[in-house]
């Protein structure tokens, strides 16, 4: 590894030589990837939502934050229900994943007033999903210029907040989003 805490993947790689950015704060998470099942069903044990960042629960679905945000605040709202087919959903299910994503886009419009959203779902590992088998749908929040030209000439993506710092400015944020809405399940 060089100095600077980056390296150069091998060419062989599908991501053709992606840049490497060094961040120790992600060993934590990596460690604690021995559990299986899906990382969308949640159990039912209380007082991990902080752990697991989790920042709102409704009565079908939940907001919690992407491990791997594509921008600083990137949300993630899936279903309780473990299932790969929206059309399978109930409409309450669905209804309630559109009002947490409307209250997450004002939780983020206050908490750092970006200049648009990208809101939706990536369907089926086709489709770009990561987690095939459980549908979530994604809020992230944009800026101009946030394809900087670390993306463009070294495809690397900085993202300028830990996890667990975002959280703790958004935590209080959706409580108070959730209360307003009369959504506090």
């Amino acid at each position: 590894m060089e100095e600077d805490g980056r390296r150069r993947l091998s060419e062989d790689r599908a991501d053709h030589g992606m840049e490497l950015i060094w961040a120790p704060w992600r060993m934590g998470y990596i460690r604690s990837k021995e559990r299986s099942g899906c990382p969308f069903c949640l159990d039912q044990r209380e007082g991990l939502d902080r752990e697991r960042h989790v920042l709102a629960k409704g009565k079908h679905a939940y907001v919690c934050m992407n491990l791997y945000p594509y921008n600083n605040g990137h949300l993630l709202i899936p279903p309780y229900e473990h299932t790969g087919d929206l059309t399978s959903l109930s409409v309450g299910a669905l209804a309630e994943m559109s009002e947490l994503m409307r209250l997450s886009i004002q939780v983020l419009t206050e908490w750092s007033h970006p200049q648009g959203f990208n809101v939706g779902y990536n369907l089926g590992e086709a489709g770009g999903a990561g987690v095939a088998d459980h549908v979530h749908m994604h809020v992230i929040p944009r800026w101009f210029g946030d394809t900087s030209f670390l993306c463009v000439i070294s495809s690397t993506k900085v993202v300028v907040q830990a996890l667990d710092e975002t959280y703790n400015e958004l935590a209080p944020l959706f409580a108070a989003a959730m209360e307003r809405a009369g959504l506090d399940a």
